[in-house]
C-alpha cells in the first residue's frame, strides 16, 4: 500500500466521508429510494480520483452529496446521511460552496455572450471583491491559455444548431476553466468526458492531473473512459448498486478482482472490465446481484478499506488538536457588494436582448398590428350617446387586457427556458432571488416602455378617445403600469 501524505500547502485539503447514505424521495408517489448505502471513502490532495460505475450505480448521487450541491429535482428531493469532513472537521453547505469547485455534466451558458465576457461574469459574482481588475484579467487570460481557448475569447458561445460556434469539447473546456477562477481547493466534476472524442478527452484528464498536481483535490465521475483515460487517474472509486465494489490504485483494483476469480485480459480494457463486472445486467439479475454482493462484503475486509479507515481515524486525531484547522488555513472571501452583482445581472439581461432582438421585434411588430385592427374596430365609434360610451368601455378593456394577458403568458414561457441556469447560480450562492428578479425586470424595462407606448397612441388616436394632452398621458401611464404589473408577476 501506498504511505499515507497530506500536503500542508495553504489550498491542500484532505476529503474523507463515513457512514454517507444518500435518499431520494418521490414526492409524486412518495417513495424513498436508497441510492447511496453507508459508503466511506477519501480523496488525497495532489491526486486525480475518479467515480466510475454503470448508469443508476449512484456514482453521481454520491459525489453530489459530498459536494452538498443537491441536483435538480422537480418532484423528487435528497436526503443525504453520514459524516463528510476536511482535513478531519465537519463542513457544511456553506464550506463547500466558498471552498470548491462543481463542474456540471451538462453545460449551461448564456448562449448570447462571448467565451471572455461569460468569464468577466463570473469573475466578478464568485471572487474576493479586494482583487484589482489587472489581477482578474490576468488570471482569465492565463486559464484560457490552459485550456486552448485564447483564439475563442471573443467568440459567442451559441447554443442551437442555427449559432452553434463554440464545439461540445469547447464548452467544456469553457466550464472547466469558469471553475478554476475562484482556485479552489476541491474541485466536483461531474462526467467531464462525456460527448466528447477521445483526444479531447485526454486533453481534458491530461488538465485536470495538472491541477491537482498544485496540490487541489480532484474527484470526478467518468463513464466508460479510454484506456489512457483511465491510466491518467492514481485513484478509483468502483461504485455498484449505490456501495463501493473497490476504492485504490488501478493496478489494486485489478489485483483485488483477480483474487475474487475476475481475472481482465490483457488486450482488454481495463475500465470496460471493472465496470462490466460491477454492473448489473437485466439477464440472470439475482445471479449478477449476488455478484456485487459479494464483490462489495470482499472489499470492506481488504487491505485497501483497511488504508481507507487509518486515513479516517488519522484525521479524526489530527482535528482534535487543530480544530478548524482548514477553516483557519485559507483565508476568507470577501464576497463581491450586493451591487456589484445586480449591476452585472442587469449587464448579462441586457446582452441577451440586445443581441437576441428577434423576441422584442415580433412583439412590437405583434403590437403594432392588434392595435391597428382595434383601432379602426372603434374608428369613428366614440360618441355623446349610449353607444360611443360602449365603444369607450371596449377600447379601454382592449388596452387593459392586451397589455395584461399577453406579457404575462410571455415572460411565463421565459421561465423554464432560464430557470436551470438560475437554480444552478442560486445554489452555488453566486446571488440571491430577489436580485435575479430585479435585474431580469430591468433589463427587460426598456420593452416595457416602447410596447406600451406604440399600442397605446395607435389604438387611442385612431379609436377618437378625449382630445387633450393630459388625458393621453393619463391612459399611457395606466397602460405602461398595467403591462409592467403583470411582467413582475410573470415574472414572480
Amino acid at each position: 500500500m501506498e504511505a499515507f501524505k497530506v500536503d500542508e500547502s495553504q489550498n491542500s485539503v484532505l476529503l474523507t466521508w463515513r457512514n454517507v447514505s444518500v435518499y431520494v424521495l418521490d414526492l409524486r408517489r412518495k417513495v424513498c429510494k436508497q441510492v447511496v448505502t453507508n459508503v466511506r471513502g477519501a480523496v488525497q490532495p495532489g491526486e486525480l480520483t475518479g467515480i466510475l460505475g454503470g448508469s443508476g450505480s449512484g456514482k453521481s448521487s454520491l459525489m453530489t452529496a459530498l459536494a452538498f450541491r443537491n441536483p435538480i429535482y422537480y418532484l423528487a428531493s435528497l436526503t443525504v446521511q453520514g459524516d463528510i469532513r476536511v482535513n478531519g472537521c465537519p463542513v457544511d453547505p456553506q464550506y463547500m460552496r466558498q471552498n470548491s469547485g462543481y463542474m456540471h455534466q451538462d453545460d449551461i451558458f448564456i448562449d448570447t455572450m462571448t467565451v471572455i465576457e461569460h468569464l468577466w461574469f463570473m469573475a466578478r459574482m464568485k471572487l474576493d471583491r479586494d482583487i484589482e481588475k489587472s489581477e482578474i484579467e490576468s488570471r482569465i487570460k492565463i486559464l484560457l491559455a490552459s485550456v486552448g481557448l485564447s483564439a475563442r475569447r471573443n467568440v459567442t458561445i451559441g447554443n442551437t444548431e442555427s449559432n452553434k460556434v463554440l464545439s461540445g469539447g469547447e464548452k467544456k473546456r469553457l466550464a472547466f476553466a469558469t471553475e478554476l477562477l475562484s482556485d479552489p481547493p476541491i474541485l466536483f466534476l461531474d462526467e467531464p468526458t462525456t460527448g466528447q472524442d477521445a483526444h479531447t478527452a485526454s486533453i481534458l484528464v491530461d488538465q485536470l492531473q495538472s491541477f491537482a498536481s498544485r496540490g487541489r483535490t480532484v474527484l470526478c465521475t467518468i463513464h466508460q473512459p479510454s484506456s489512457a483515460v483511465f491510466r491518467s487517474f492514481q485513484k478509483i472509486i468502483l461504485v455498484a448498486e449505490g456501495r463501493i465494489a473497490f476504492a485504490g490504485t488501478n493496478e489494486e483494483a485489478i489485483k483485488f478482482f483477480s483474487s475474487l476469480g475476475y481475472v481482465c485480459p490483457h488486450t482488454y480494457n481495463p475500465a470496460d472490465f471493472l465496470i462490466g463486472t460491477i454492473v448489473a445486467t437485466s439477464s440472470n439479475r439475482r445471479g449478477e446481484v449476488m455478484s456485487i454482493q459479494r464483490i462489495c462484503d470482499a472489499f470492506l475486509s481488504s487491505d485497501a478499506c483497511k488504508e481507507i479507515d487509518l486515513i479516517i481515524q488519522l484525521q479524526l486525531h489530527i482535528a482534535e488538536f487543530k480544530e478548524h484547522w482548514h477553516a483557519m488555513r485559507r483565508k476568507a472571501k470577501k464576497a463581491p457588494k450586493f451591487y456589484t452583482k445586480l449591476r452585472w445581472l442587469i449587464h448579462r439581461g441586457a446582452v441577451q436582448v440586445i443581441r437576441d432582438p428577434s423576441l422584442q421585434i415580433l412583439r412590437i411588430l405583434q403590437k403594432l398590428a392588434i392595435a391597428l385592427v382595434a383601432g379602426l374596430c372603434f374608428f369613428g365609434a366614440i360618441k355623446l350617446d349610449q353607444l360611443g360610451v360602449q365603444a369607450v368601455q371596449g377600447v379601454i378593456f382592449i388596452m387593459v387586457s392586451e397589455n395584461t394577458f399577453f406579457p404575462m403568458y410571455s415572460t411565463l414561457s421565459l421561465i423554464p427556458q432560464e430557470f436551470p441556469l438560475f437554480f444552478r447560480e442560486y445554489k452555488a450562492g453566486m446571488y440571491p432571488v430577489h436580485l435575479y428578479y430585479i435585474a431580469r425586470i430591468t433589463s427587460l424595462l426598456p420593452g416595457l416602455i416602447l410596447e406600451p407606448i406604440i399600442f397605446t397612441s395607435i389604438v387611442y388616436w385612431l379609436a377618437g378617445l378625449a382630445n387633450t394632452v393630459s388625458a393621453f398621458f393619463t391612459t399611457l401611464g395606466i397602460v405602461l403600469l398595467t403591462m409592467n404589473v403583470s411582467t413582475a408577476c410573470g415574472t414572480t
